[in-house]
This record gives C-alpha cells, sequence and structure tokens, in this order.
C-alpha cells in the first residue's frame, strides 16, 4: 500500500496540491486496504488518515495500518475539516465523482482550503497492476475458467438461462468467490444477439448456440470471460460467424503490445469483422480494463487515445450480433507485458458443441 501512497504523491505534487480525499470504495481500498462501506482517505505530503464511525474503527486499525484511523464522532465533514486544518492543508483535489452537493458542503465547512478537481486521477493510477494484485486477479480468473469447464456439462436442451446463471455463481462462490463480477449474461438461441442478454426464464433449445459472460468478483478484484458454445448443431450461418469472430479475437489478442492505442486494438478486430460483411453488427468496443471494477482504464474503442504500457490489464472480446438469429462473442483477459500480452484466461476457445 505504500507505494501505492508514494504514487498517489508525485501525482498531487505534479497537481500543485497539498492533499487529496476520496470517498469512493475502490479507491479507498486500493491505497488503504480497508473494506467497510464507510469511510474518506485523505493523503497529505506526509501523512495519511482514515475517517469512519465508530463501527469499523477496530476494523479499520487492523486492515489500514499505515494509516492514522479518526473517527467521526459526530459528523464526517467535521472530522474531515479538523484534519485538513492540522495539516495546513490549502489546496484539496477531490474526485468528479463527489456529488454537487457533497462539493458545496466541504466549499462551507473547509475554511481557507482551495478545492481542486482531480478528475480520473486515481483511475489513471490504478490502470497499473503491481504484483499483489495480479495475484488476486489470477485466482478470480481462475475461478471463472474453472466455473465454465463446470458449467458444460449443465447447460443441455430444456435448462432455462436462469439456472445456468444459478448454477454459475453457486460454483464461483463455492470455489472462493465473493461473488459474482456482475449480473452473469446466459443469451441462448435469438437472445443471443443481446451482447448484454442477461440470464432469462428462456429454455435453451437443441440447436442454439448459447454466450456465457461471467466473471468472479475475489478479494476486491474481477475476472470477465465471453465464451460462446452450440447445444447441439448449429446453424451454419452462427459456424460461420463463429469462426469470424475466432479470427477477430485472436488477431486482437495477438497484437496487444506496448505503444498500441486503445484505437489500434480496436481497429485489429473490427477490420476483420468488416471484411467480412459484419462491420454492422459489431456494435461494442473491443475491450476493456479490469481490476477492482469491470469497466476501467485503459478503453479499447474505435476513439480512445490511451497508450498500452507493461502492467496493464485489458479485456479483448469482439463479437457479431445478427437480430433474429443470434450472436457470437468471445473475451480474454489480457496482461501486457513487456514484449506482448499474457492470456490470463485459459479456457479453450475452439466451438464447443455440446451433446444433446
Amino acid at each position: 500500500m505504500t507505494q501505492r501512497i508514494e504514487k498517489l504523491r508525485t501525482a498531487l505534487k505534479e497537481l500543485g496540491v497539498d492533499a487529496f480525499i476520496t470517498e469512493k470504495g475502490e479507491n479507498r481500498r486500493y491505497l488503504s486496504g480497508f473494506t467497510g462501506s464507510t469511510g474518506w482517505v485523505i493523503v497529505t505530503k506526509s501523512e495519511a488518515f482514515l475517517v469512519t464511525d465508530f463501527r469499523y474503527i477496530d476494523q479499520a486499525k487492523e486492515q489500514a495500518a499505515h494509516f492514522t484511523v479518526v473517527n467521526n464522532e459526530r459528523k464526517a465533514t467535521e472530522a474531515i475539516a479538523k484534519v485538513l486544518m492540522e495539516n495546513g492543508v490549502k489546496r484539496l483535489a477531490f474526485e468528479g465523482s463527489v456529488s454537487f452537493s457533497t462539493y458545496q458542503e466541504w466549499s462551507r465547512a473547509f475554511e481557507g482550503v482551495e478545492m481542486v478537481p482531480a478528475i480520473g486521477l486515481m483511475e489513471k493510477l490504478r490502470m497499473y497492476k503491481d504484483e499483489s494484485e495480479l495475484t488476486v486477479i489470477r485466482e478470480a480468473i481462475r475461478i471463472a475458467d474453472e466455473a465454465f469447464s463446470h458449467i458444460l456439462s449443465y447447460i443441455k436442451p430444456g435448462v432455462r438461462e436462469l439456472d445456468v446463471a444459478l448454477e454459475l455463481e453457486f460454483f464461483m462462490r463455492k470455489q472462493g468467490a465473493d461473488s459474482s463480477a456482475f449480473d452473469i449474461i446466459v443469451a441462448s438461441g435469438a437472445r443471443g444477439a443481446l451482447p448484454h442478454g442477461v440470464a432469462s426464464d428462456k429454455v435453451i433449445q437443441a440447436g442454439e448456440m448459447v454466450t456465457l459472460d461471467f466473471g468472479a468478483q475475489y478479494k476486491g478484484y474481477h475476472s470477465d470471460i465471453t465464451r460462446t458454445v452450440a447445444v447441439g448443431e448449429p446453424d451454419p450461418k452462427l459456424k460461420e460467424i463463429y469462426d469470424i469472430v475466432l479470427r477477430a479475437q485472436l488477431a486482437g489478442v495477438q497484437a496487444l503490445k506496448p505503444g498500441l492505442t486503445g484505437k489500434e486494438a480496436d481497429a485489429v478486430t473490427r477490420d476483420i469483422i468488416t471484411a467480412a460483411g459484419y462491420g454492422e453488427a459489431y456494435g461494442h468496443s473491443a475491450g476493456h480494463g479490469l481490476g477492482m471494477q469491470v469497466h476501467e482504464l485503459p478503453n479499447l474503442s474505435a476513439v480512445s487515445p490511451h497508450v498500452l504500457e507493461p502492467g496493464m490489464l485489458v479485456t479483448m472480446e469482439p463479437g457479431i450480433y445478427v437480430s433474429g438469429l443470434g450472436g457470437v462473442r468471445i473475451e480474454d483477459d489480457c496482461l501486457i507485458t513487456e514484449n506482448g500480452c499474457e492470456i490470463l484466461t485459459k479456457s479453450t476457445k475452439e466451438l464447443l458443441i455440446l451433446p444433446v
């Protein structure tokens, strides 16, 4: 945690401020290790404080050992103001997620303190995963890979999409996940044309393709994997679409390396799908950053300016969606390395035709 604090202090020095405050859960946990639901992290040039209420004092002292824990006995704003005053803070950086009403309250309460917006500051720092983060992320990905292997024998004609989703979540929790990373997508048949087709009451039929998009939340971090399988022999058109998406996905992963922009990464997959005649059926971005949030920086999109660097973790997930027929998406979690990328998700991407 101390290295993260020092990186933040370097950024604050460049911004020309005396301190930074965050209430956002992911950023609070990233900086301090504190997992409680209420608290404000304040980092100055030389000190770090965690303001929280009596429910979490013991927990905060245990989890945020390098922080001075402050009990906001009456009102959090008053406790924060006292910390700022005692540490001579004149310019305070705050996040874009702060509501306007909170900004107004702070502006009134923090006498003599200039409020300086620092939009995206923490998100940019969190783009680079350290070894402790990667250890946790690899476990979240292992859980998801195991869940995919497990669910293959469960998917068959007559089973509801919802039942598949529930089985995935139950299995991941038994494997150690805190929860699923997001609402699990199970989209079968024509519903496969819905990129975010969250599991429904629909019953899976023989001959349908089924898209599974899910992940595990583990110790504050997420995995995100998508695979599309066939239940019995699928429509030849869908097999053709699968081959196109697989080619695009493999090319996209192979292209990932330091120096590549998010826009260039997106174009690798988009050019292949467009050349195959399905450009209009690929309406989302090629991928996104992954970590304490399922979607974070950097983005891999047609307008993304982000330049990939070692330590960044991104998904690569092209897809094709045809209304009335179905769709295919294939997604891996990829770590940018010095020479290219490491594919962390290990589940096969070959088209699996499940027995009926």
